[in-house]
């Protein structure tokens, strides 16, 4: 059987509010996402994009 005191955490640590558990996960969750790929013709085709501003001339004055 389980003994109850391996359950509870080690005295030095400081139990996870449910706020900070949360906020881990998350941070967990967005790191394990696909990231876009870096360089090469992935980067030069963003880079030759548009600009944001200069597909709406009737933005400027």
């Amino acid at each position: 059987m389980t003994d109850p005191a391996d359950d509870s955490p080690a005295p030095d640590t400081p139990a996870e509010s449910p706020v900070q558990r949360a906020l881990r996960l998350k941070k967990a969750a967005i790191e394990a996402r696909e990231k876009p790929p870096r360089g090469g013709r992935f980067q030069r085709e963003q880079a030759a994009r548009v600009a944001t501003g200069k597909s709406k001339p009737w933005m400027s004055r």
